[in-house]
């Protein structure tokens, strides 16, 4: 997805919620900003696209490019959301993974579902921190970066789990 095929995405977005620029913008980004992103002038940051999802209420990789040319950038993007530890929003990826990195965006997943379920255990949601843990321990047997580590610590979590249910 080229900038202005993303512009026209927010803007459809924008107005279906039927909120002006100024009501988007607040104090993030400047309504400047908003328009020429809206008109592909421009090309939003992560944090950029994760604010504007939000206030929109869009799931984040909506605006994520699908197109196997833009394999190598979606992955980018996700790479940064798990750096910013936004485990919630790697997932949402999971159904959109490009065949070109398959075994990267499964390691991402392997980590991200791992982390899931240590803050699910951490507030005592335990069958939903096993399950998140199950899906971990797939992801990390999976592809050429599987991860016994990753594993590891996931059937943990599923056994300490498994004992407090």
């Amino acid at each position: 997805m080229n900038s202005i095929e993303l512009g026209k995405k927010i803007k459809e977005a924008r107005i279906s919620k039927k909120m002006t620029q100024n009501e988007v913008v607040g104090t993030f980004i400047t309504r400047n900003m908003l328009s020429q992103i809206e008109n592909g002038t421009a090309t939003p940051s992560v944090k950029t696209l994760q604010y504007l999802s939000s206030k929109l209420d869009v799931s984040f990789s909506d605006f994520m490019p699908e197109q196997k040319d833009d394999s190598l950038y979606q992955l980018e993007l996700v790479k940064n959301v798990y750096r910013e530890k936004n485990y919630a929003q790697v997932l949402e990826f999971e159904s959109k993974v490009p065949e070109v990195f398959t075994d990267e965006f499964y390691a991402l997943f392997s980590y991200a579902y791992l982390e899931k379920a240590k803050e699910l255990f951490q507030s005592n949601q335990y069958a939903k921190a096993a399950e998140f843990a199950q899906k971990s321990i797939h992801y990390a047997s999976s592809g050429i970066y599987s991860n016994s580590t990753i594993q590891s610590e996931a059937i943990m979590i599923l056994h300490q789990a498994a004992q407090k249910v």
